[in-house]
């Protein structure tokens, strides 16, 4: 294995298990896990959870701080999740007329979890 094969896969098992510490984190506040990592044509969104009356699309970031991970996701990203977002919502009872939320889930370098409720500014 190369240096960097080995970066990427210590890379993409940190990012698996900050999902699941988000996952769990909603759980806990009584959201159902509707879906991990669920690929549109617009891209991958990290978890799709359920709440009472809403589904919630939820953009995981890893990093050493919630500053650097808040500052990793970017407008092309935002519009990426949004076309996905659209496509699943497609199968929705209420379709494009379904309560829907989009939250950023941060996870700092210690694992402590804090999740940005409506962090896409689509105003």
């Amino acid at each position: 294995m190369t240096a960097r094969s080995v970066k990427s896969s210590v890379s993409y098992h940190a990012g698996q298990a900050a999902e699941q510490q988000v996952a769990s984190d909603y759980e806990r506040r009584g959201y159902s896990i509707a879906h991990h990592r669920w690929r549109g044509a617009g891209g991958e969104i990290d978890l799709i959870v359920r709440g009472a009356d809403e589904v919630v699309f939820v953009e995981v970031k890893k990093s050493r701080s919630f500053d650097v991970a808040a500052h990793r996701i970017n407008r092309r990203q935002m519009d990426r999740i949004c076309a996905s977002a659209a496509q699943f919502l497609e199968s929705e009872p209420n379709g494009q007329l379904t309560n829907v939320r989009f939250d950023a889930a941060l996870v700092d370098g210690a694992g402590a979890v804090q999740i940005i409720e409506n962090a896409f500014d689509l105003g």
